[in-house]
């Protein structure tokens, strides 16, 4: 059954709140029903707590009060047993007051130009706004550059008339008082930490990052976490949170991006990168290996670097190494399609008018998710290039158009491969069958090494 703003009475304090929390009664919401937002709304269901999530998407919302899901690793019976804990989801805030915490898992994606795309985070927390009451917490889970939580969702709640807890310093929140009063709404920033496809590390063992504006949102939101994952880390600020989610994926983004340059030298030089990774690789210490590809994709990877380089701007400051970075990783689709133009060339066949089938259109292996991923810019530079694309993947039976490609494809099976001029593996799902696929194409361009151990004259690795 819905909430009401009546059927519940606010925490008065933060002994109250985290009696709640402990005891299950503290009712959660989440905002956002995506990669992040739904699997987290799961993980709080799963673990006895009412939650109700927020979609503006209503066939979102009528799919999960269906019991059935959309993404592809949330099998619908995940679903219907958080539904009889008490889930269910809206497409309206009308519930928000009766709820102690609400979580917002929304898109922050960037501009054409590069620089960021707050707008999901701007309309979401100003239409929140209205709904909230004292003694709620508020948390920002969406990855963004330092200073988002303070200068936008703390700027917008104020404005909104509320008022905004800050009774001290962040970094004390251990010694809080239970008797402390919740007079004012808590707000702090947890950046997800998800990774689609992983099956090894559990969600819930992945330690939670918490920077509250105040030390009794830090302490509230804690022991909100703190109950589903088994541990929390406690920062000084919100801003010092959100530049720790930065760091973490603009480490993977530079290091990405030196293997993939590096992989431009080696071709030059005719030396295997992979077999050059793996002898490294035997080092015991100073080395962890990265893995060249076509490009990088997902929602943090391919954007982090430009939020970070965009706030330095603000302040005067150059982030060259972490530009440069994320304008390697951006280069390699082209990179991709020169060497397909190279390779058909070395059979006679020029690229105008030449049939390439791109094997896999999701940014990474096993995984139901377009986002940023290199193989739309792929295709979109093939056709540019005046190729005859299709492409496969088997979960997108069709592409349509997203914030930056319009491509309108349906995929291809895999019946015919000789009818096309090239096969190129862009995303090397569990499901392709690699051997038999290069056996069946004139050319095969490979981009993630997959062909490795099989000796074809028509395998191109790139």
């Amino acid at each position: 059954m819905p909430l009401t703003a009546s059927s519940i009475t606010a925490a008065a304090t933060l002994g109250e709140l985290r009696e709640r929390i402990h005891g299950r009664t503290a009712r959660v919401g989440v905002v956002g029903l995506g990669y992040v937002g739904l699997p987290l709304s799961l993980l709080f269901a799963e673990d006895g707590f009412l939650v109700t999530g927020f979609d503006i998407d209503k066939a979102k919302v009528d799919t999960l009060n269906a019991g059935g899901s959309y993404i592809h690793r949330i099998e619908p019976e995940h679903i219907r047993a958080a539904q009889a804990s008490g889930f269910h989801a809206s497409s309206t805030f009308a519930e928000a007051a009766s709820l102690d915490a609400i979580l917002l898992c929304v898109p922050t994606p960037l501009h054409a130009d590069h620089t960021p795309d707050m707008s999901y985070v701007v309309v979401t927390i100003e239409a929140l706004a209205p709904h909230l009451r004292p003694g709620q917490l508020v948390v920002l889970e969406s990855t963004t550059w330092p200073g988002t939580t303070e200068e936008i969702i703390v700027a917008a709640i104020e404005r909104a008339g509320h008022k905004v807890l800050r009774s001290g310093a962040p970094a004390d929140h251990t010694s809080t008082p239970a008797s402390q009063p919740l007079d004012g709404i808590l707000v702090a920033f947890s950046p997800e930490r998800e990774d689609p496809g992983n099956a090894t590390i559990p969600r819930r063992s992945i330690p939670k990052v918490v920077g509250g504006v105040d030390a009794t949102a830090t302490a509230a939101a804690c022991a909100l976490y703190g109950e589903v994952f088994a541990s929390t880390v406690p920062m000084s600020s919100p801003a010092a949170a959100e530049m720790t989610k930065l760091l973490e994926n603009i480490y993977r983004a530079v290091n990405i991006a030196l293997v993939n340059e590096l992989k431009l030298l080696c071709a030059r030089l005719h030396i295997d990168l992979w077999e050059v990774i793996a002898a490294a690789e035997t080092k015991p210490f100073g080395f962890q290996a990265f893995y060249p590809g076509p490009g990088v994709g997902g929602h943090c990877i391919p954007v982090d670097p430009f939020y970070l380089n965009w706030k330095g701007e603000q302040v005067g400051f150059s982030a060259r190494f972490i530009e440069l970075a994320g304008e390697i990783n951006e280069s390699m689709p082209a990179y991709v399609v020169d060497s397909t133009r190279e390779a058909l060339a070395a059979r006679g066949v020029q690229i105008k008018g030449a049939k390439v089938l791109v094997l896999g259109v999701a940014y990474k292996r096993d995984v139901d998710d377009l986002r940023e991923s290199p193989s739309l810019r792929i295709l979109e530079l093939l056709r540019e290039a005046g190729a005859e694309i299709a492409y496969n993947d088997p979960f997108f039976p069709t592409v349509g158009t997203g914030r930056h490609y319009e491509l309108e494809m349906t995929s291809t099976p895999l019946e015919d491969l000789a009818s096309f001029d090239c096969v190129l593996l862009a995303t090397d799902h569990s499901a392709y069958d690699v051997r038999e696929l290069v056996t069946r194409s004139k050319l095969f361009v490979d981009t993630r090494n997959a062909t490795r151990g099989i000796a074809a004259g028509n395998i191109v690795r790139c």
